[in-house]
Order: structure tokens, then sequence, then C-alpha cells
């Protein structure tokens, strides 16, 4: 019984890792029919959400049944109550990826960027991949060291997407409003893709150390370590 028990822990943790995989592989392909205006791709990102949406559900079925079955407690616990938050930070990925997708759809077949704002997204795009990909890795291994890095990640996520106001803003000959109420709407779905996996992050740290702020030395090592009393 132990072992079965044991068993339905692992596979929470690998329906997680594979919610990563799948909202990765999302955000980069909504991407590509964003810039290459391809609507059939676009089309097929949409459908695939609900591929997460229902790892999602069943995760959270299937966490319910483990707290009312078997009453975890102390490390156990953690690991079906992070699995619960990180479900619902991953699904909420995927929804953006979605959102990227459908606007894609909406404007073809003209182009949604600006060529001169390409290659700031495909910059942002390119984060998302990378904090993503980590956010699978730190489930996996519990690596809490490599979860900090991933608000180091976030910090150049935020950067660019403050690039995307300034160039709007300094924008001499002006955009018309509907291509800057797309770009805006873009900076700000790639940004919250990274907000939400620096959350999955911090619930890792949360079942490791307890806590869901970085011990010390991480975030020594990140230049953040809070103030001496």
């Amino acid at each position: 019984m132990r072992n079965v028990y044991h068993d339905e822990l692992v596979h929470l943790v690998e329906t997680l890792v594979e919610m990563t995989n799948l909202a990765r592989s999302a955000m980069a392909r909504a991407t590509t029919s964003l810039l290459d205006a391809d609507r059939e791709l676009a089309e097929s990102v949409i459908t695939a959400d609900q591929r997460i949406d229902s790892l999602q559900l069943d995760l959270e079925e299937r966490s319910l049944q483990l707290l009312a079955r078997q009453q975890p407690v102390a490390t156990d616990l953690r690991v079906v109550v992070t699995a619960l938050r990180m479900s619902t930070s991953l699904e909420r990925m995927g929804d953006l990826a979605r959102h990227v997708a459908k606007l894609a759809r909406l404007r073809h077949p003209q182009p949604v960027v600006p060529a001169e704002y390409r290659a700031t997204v495909l910059e942002m795009a390119q984060v998302a991949e990378r904090i993503v990909t980590k956010a699978g890795s730190v489930i996996a291994s519990r690596d809490v060291a490599m979860a900090v890095q991933l608000e180091t990640d976030d910090d150049e996520m935020d950067a660019l997407h403050r690039s995307v106001f300034a160039q709007l803003l300094a924008d001499r000959e002006g955009q018309p409003t509907e291509v800057a109420v797309d770009l805006t709407l873009l900076s700000r779905y790639y940004e919250r893709f990274a907000d939400h996996a620096v959350s999955v992050a911090k619930n890792v740290m949360f079942l490791v150390t307890g806590s869901h702020d970085a011990p010390e030395a991480e975030q020594e090592q990140r230049g953040t370590a809070p103030l001496a009393g």
C-alpha cells in the first residue's frame, strides 16, 4: 500500500513536468504563429491547450483523493499542496500561450508585430521558453539554487516588458491604436507567463525548505541578501 502511495506522489510530479513541457511548446509555437502570421499553427496551439487543462483537472482530482484517503503529513503534505498550486500556475501559462495564438488568429493575414518590435518580442519569447524549461527542471530536481535563478530570468523579462512601453512612448510617428494595444497585450502575456514560472519555483522552495523565500546563501549569490537586523 505504501508503494502505491509513493507512486501516486511521483505521478503528481511527473504530471507537473509534462505540463511545463506543454506550456513551453505552446508558447514557442504561439510565438511562431504570431511572427509568421501562421493561422493554422495558431489554431493548433488553441486546440492543444485543452490537454493542459485536462492534466490540471486530473491532477487536482488525484491530489484531493490523496488528501482524503492518505491524510499526508510533513513533506508528503507539502508535495500535494504545492502540486495543486503549481498546476494552477502552469494551466494559466498555457492560457497565456493560447492568448498569444488567439491574437495571431485575430489579425491574420496581417502581421501583429511591426518590424521594429520583432526583435524584442522574439527575445521575450526566448526568455519565456528558458524560464519554463528551468521551472520543469526545478520541479523534477527540487533544486533550490536553480529556483532562485528563475527570479533573475524574470528580471530580464520585466526589463523587456518595460522596453516595449518605452519604445511605444518614444515612437515619434506613433503606431495605430490597434497595433499599440496589441503590443501592450502581448508584452503583458509574456511578462505574466514568466511571473507564473517564478510562482512555480517559489512553491518548490516551499516544498524543500518550508518557506517561499530563498535561503540567505542563495539570496547572497543573487545579490539580494536581506539586510542584517
